[in-house]
Parts: structure tokens; sequence; C-alpha cells
């Protein structure tokens, strides 16, 4: 269990981490290729892309495939098929709201760093209240370099006014924890789907991993008639 008194700030990634969303990428990728001629597209090419920013995957893209478009088209028409998504559909993971409502209750602040559309990101958050909850909301265009470099880390800590060394950063997939690690970050792995495969190198390599944003808090609840409940 995480020991929150010697925490002062944290970091959540978005994707996977906070909101359920990485299977809507996965399926976005393969339709964007369709249409534009690309025949049966393997989920490996989204496996490769989940690690890139919106730039590099665009790059990739028209590389790969030698797509006759520019970069601005790929990055706007993908922004496109995925925006009803985001404003309509992605819930949140189980548990989000009372893990941050616990952090609010201890004062700690906290922020999104996300290689997801900024638009997207505010969109999603706006629809489940929790925008305003939020110190800060980092993605790729202040950071274009993404999360294989800890640029958009120490930016968030700068935020926060913390230490990496006091500072959890909440994350989903292996890159940004070996990211985060190595900048002197506290690490916080949660269990999503699409990162099953770097499984065991997730978990051996954070400071913590849990299954679920329910573990990340420490206590487990029940359903009752007035809501959540905790049970120590």
């Amino acid at each position: 269990m995480i020991n929150y008194n010697n925490i002062k700030g944290i970091i959540f990634d978005l994707d996977g981490t906070l909101i359920d969303s990485m299977q809507i990428w996965y399926e976005i990728d393969k339709r964007f290729l369709m249409e534009n001629g690309v025949e049966n597209p393997t989920r490996d090419i989204s496996e490769k892309v989940k690690k890139m920013t919106v730039v590099q995957s665009s790059d990739f893209f028209i590389r790969e495939f030698n797509l006759k478009c520019t970069r601005e088209y790929v990055i706007q028409r993908i922004e496109e098929l995925v925006r009803i998504e985001y404003e309509e559909n992605i819930p949140l993971k189980p548990y989000a709201i009372e893990l941050l409502d616990y952090f609010d209750s201890r004062g700690i602040p906290y922020g999104i760093a996300t290689a997801t559309y900024s638009s997207l990101a505010e969109a999603v958050l706006k629809r489940h209240r929790i925008y305003d909850k939020m110190k800060f909301l980092l993605t790729d265009a202040e950071y274009p370099k993404g999360k294989k470099f800890p640029d958009i880390f120490l930016g968030a800590a700068e935020i926060l006014g913390t230490k990496p060394n006091e500072t959890l950063v909440v994350e989903d997939s292996l890159h940004s924890i070996v990211t985060a690690k190595n900048a002197g970050f506290i690490t916080a792995a949660v269990y999503d789907k699409a990162s099953a495969p770097d499984r065991h190198e997730i978990e051996k390599l954070s400071n913590y991993y849990f299954l679920s944003l329910k573990e990340l808090k420490g206590e487990s609840y029940e359903k009752g008639n007035a809501g959540y409940e905790r049970r120590s």
C-alpha cells in the first residue's frame, strides 16, 4: 500500500489508466488505414504507434503504408474518427471518481499527462465532470517528444511544485513507467488489458502495481443503499 503521507502530487496518465479507451484506438487505427486503401491492417500496428506521439504516429502511417496524404490530414482525420467516442461513449475506469475524491480529501493535487489529442482529453474529462478537478492537462502539443522522454513528467511536477521523489506517476504502459522511474518519480502501474503483454515487465519495474484504481486507494468498497461505503 502506498504511504500517501510522503506524496505531495500525482501525475495521471489518461487512456488505459483513468479512462477505458485503449480498444477504441485499435479500432480507429484500423478504420483509418482501411479507408486509405490498406487491406486487413493487423493489431500490431496499433501496438507500435501507442508508444508514439500524434505527429510520430501520423508520420509512421504515411511512411509504412506509402499513404498519399499529408501529416496534417492524418492527424485531423483520426481526431475526427475518434472524437464521438470521447464526447459520448468512453467510460471512466471503475473507482476513478472515488480515487480522485480521496486525493481531494487529503489535499493532494493532481493532473493529467497524456499523448491523446488535447481536445479529446478535455472532452472526456468534462463529460465525466472531473476536468475542473485537474490542476493541469499536458499533452504532446506542449511536449512533442512524448513519454519516451521525461520532459512531460518534469513539466507536470513543476506545475505541482513538487520534486520527482515526492511525486506519484500513475500509468498503465511500460515505456511510460520506465521513463518516469528513470527520472526519479515514484511509479504506480495500473493493469489495463491493452498492456497485458507487458505485465511482467511493468510489475517488475514499477514501484507499485495494482489491478484496479480501487487497489491504488488501498481500501475496499461495497455498494450500499447510500452509495460507496468504506470497509477497512
